[in-house]
């Protein structure tokens, strides 16, 4: 099981700026997952830069929300 994120932040470009419960870093690009229908609404730079950790998970609504496991296992390791 790959570690929770316990802090985000939404940054230009449509990219995330995240923490991992392990105090791994790591920036993650939303840009390939923007065509797919779930997440167009992100497209939304407003929407976008809502993006918040809960459960682990960063969400921006409701509906929308992305898994620590692809997220950890698809960014770019900072540190």
């Amino acid at each position: 099981m790959n570690p929770r994120v316990i802090n985000v932040k939404a940054l230009d470009d449509y990219a995330l700026a995240l923490e991992f419960a392990n105090g791994e870093k790591g920036i993650f690009s939303m840009k390939p997952y923007l065509e797919y229908p779930v997440f167009q609404p992100l497209k939304d730079v407003a929407l976008f830069k809502t993006a918040k950790s809960t459960m682990g998970f960063v969400c921006w609504n409701d509906e929308i929300d992305m898994s620590p496991d692809n997220l950890y296992l698809e960014c770019q390791k900072t540190t």
